[in-house]
């Protein structure tokens, strides 16, 4: 059976707001219990794409949550899915169905990770514990203050970690941060957190501008060699992504002369784009980089097969820029003030209309979990087997470049 729905991604962020690992759901997951039919269709989803990559994680290093049932966890379905780097999550009432406890051994033994969900620690049985590397507890919860008290009694007892769900402001996290712990924190790294500054241009991304607009004009290669060899760091770090297995070039390049001889410069435009969002240590939220990459690949790949290659690589540049707003702390219309953009992407970046608009919006809906997702993958005559490939595919891509 083909799914029908779309899925949602969850960051979870350690206390540095560094991206730990994604939780994959379905949307309607939000309203209403998960049913074995619907775990079975997302493990079998996932484990399609993971097939198609040779059987490696599709996250990298980073950890895959998947919410599972009883039934699913007895049936044996969870075969296609690595062991490294996935981690099964099962509700605390899931322990008292017949055989499931006898299966966590085994699961871990074959390397999953597990983690108990709506936990109660009051009640739970301790000697359950070693099977889990990690339990949810929500901070909307009334009783959130003793199950944080009960888990660090527990810490001396087992290597547990703490994950908090349903974050829904920075506050939120920033309280849960404090005390050390993990956080799945929905869609609030896409919005601003009180008090925030705007973040000027530093002279890296001073450089990678004044790159792109070289590009732009087509300007004689060793013109673009001269300002590159300005900032040795660049250099190497836009050679390390062209090279990233996300590129699948089948050589190594080694130099900007060489990437623009095989390859053209509208690939270096994206590249450069790519190296301005990333090129920072300090000042940017690491999650919300990410995000910008995910949101480009992702916005690019439901171009494909749609619009001309070099109408979606534009939609890349479009998906990447969309978050700089964020990323800078000042208005998108300021944003392009600074950095020249064609009327087209600009248009899709102000008001998400034009030729990309409808896709970068598209792709922006399914992080937010929206409602209108649905309506409009239709008007795109894009299906939901397409959007979900598509995103998950973004989301391996984006491990490959070790941002």
């Amino acid at each position: 059976m083909q799914e029908e729905n779309f899925i949602v991604r969850e960051p979870l962020l350690n206390t540095q707001e560094r991206v730990l690992g994604y939780e994959l759901s379905w949307h309607a997951g939000a309203s209403r219990k998960l049913g074995a039919a619907d775990a079975n269709q997302l493990v079998r989803f996932v484990s399609q794409q993971i097939n198609q990559t040779g059987g490696v994680s599709l996250l990298g290093e980073h950890m895959l949550f998947l919410a599972v049932t009883p039934a699913l966890v007895r049936s044996g379905a969870l075969a296609g899915l690595p062991g490294k780097g996935t981690v099964l999550a099962l509700r605390q009432d899931d322990l008292a169905e017949e055989g499931v406890i006898a299966e966590l051994g085994p699961l871990r033994a074959k390397g999953y990770n597990l983690s108990l969900r709506e936990a109660n620690l009051a009640v739970i049985n301790k000697t359950l514990l070693p099977l889990f590397t990690y339990i949810e507890t929500s901070v909307a919860a009334a009783d959130f203050a003793m199950q944080m008290e009960a888990y660090h009694s527990l810490e001396l007892m087992a290597p547990i970690r703490m994950i908090v769900r349903d974050v829904s402001n920075w506050g939120q996290y920033e309280q849960c941060a404090a005390q050390g712990l993990y956080a799945f924190v929905g869609k609030i790294h896409l919005t601003r957190r009180q008090g925030e500054r705007s973040r000027e241009l530093n002279p890296a991304q001073a450089i990678i501008l004044q790159l792109m607009d070289m590009v732009r004009r087509g300007d004689d290669i060793r013109h673009l060699e001269n300002i590159l060899k300005r900032d040795a760091a660049l250099s190497y770090k836009l050679l390390r992504y062209i090279n990233s297995a996300g590129f699948s070039l089948g050589c190594e390049i080694q130099s900007l002369r060489h990437a623009v001889t095989l390859l053209g410069y509208s690939p270096l435009y994206r590249w450069l784009a790519l190296l301005l969002t990333t090129s920072t240590t300090t000042g940017y939220p690491p999650v919300l980089m990410q995000a910008a990459v995910i949101r480009a690949r992702f916005a690019e790949l439901l171009g494909h097969g749609l619009l001309p290659k070099s109408e979606a690589e534009n939609l890349f540049v479009a998906g990447l820029f969309s978050l700089l707003d964020r990323l800078l702390g000042i208005p998108m219309e300021d944003v392009l003030e600074k950095i020249p953009l064609s009327d087209t992407v600009s248009q899709a970046l102000l008001s998400r209309e034009g030729i990309y608009g409808p896709f970068l919006a598209l792709a922006e809906a399914c992080e937010l979990g929206s409602a209108n997702v649905e309506s409009m993958a239709t008007s795109l005559c894009i299906s939901a087997h397409q959007v979900n490939q598509a995103q998950v595919s973004a989301l391996s891509w984006t491990q490959n470049l070790a941002l």
